[in-house]
Parts: C-alpha cells; sequence; structure tokens
C-alpha cells in the first residue's frame, strides 16, 4: 500500500468515526488515541505548518470543518 492510498484509508476512517459518533477522538481511550487523535493531530500540525501535501489539503479542511462541529464545549461557559 502506498503512503497516499494510507493517508485516504486513515482519513475515511477518521471521517467516519467523527460522523458516526457525533464528537471527536478521546484522548482518555487507548484505542480512540491510537487509531485516530494521533492521526489527526500530526496531520493537523503539518496543515498548521503548511508542510501538508496540496492534494490532501481540501480533504483535510473538510474533516477539520467536522471536528470543529463537534468540539466539545465547556459546561459551564
Amino acid at each position: 500500500m502506498k503512503r497516499d492510498e494510507s493517508w485516504s484509508q486513515k482519513y475515511d476512517e477518521v471521517f467516519e468515526f467523527i460522523n458516526t459518533h457525533h464528537r471527536n477522538p478521546s484522548k482518555h481511550k487507548a484505542e480512540e488515541r491510537g487509531l485516530y487523535l494521533n492521526w489527526l493531530k500530526h496531520n493537523r500540525k503539518l496543515y498548521n505548518a503548511g508542510v501538508l501535501k496540496p492534494e490532501r489539503i481540501e480533504k483535510f479542511r473538510k474533516l477539520l470543518e467536522l471536528s470543529e462541529q463537534y468540539r466539545h464545549k465547556n459546561q459551564y461557559e
């Protein structure tokens, strides 16, 4: 499997997870942290640094928008 195929597969998995569970991956659950959260954080760092590949930027923006939609809100605010 090539890196682009691997990236697309992981993207689809993370997108499906957020759509299905209506929340972002948890840092407190080891299976979610290892499978989804670390990938999401790493790619967010690449995106913010401006080194994410151009063909991945638009797809990742969609994922960030979905992630922002289900962002955790503090109940006391």
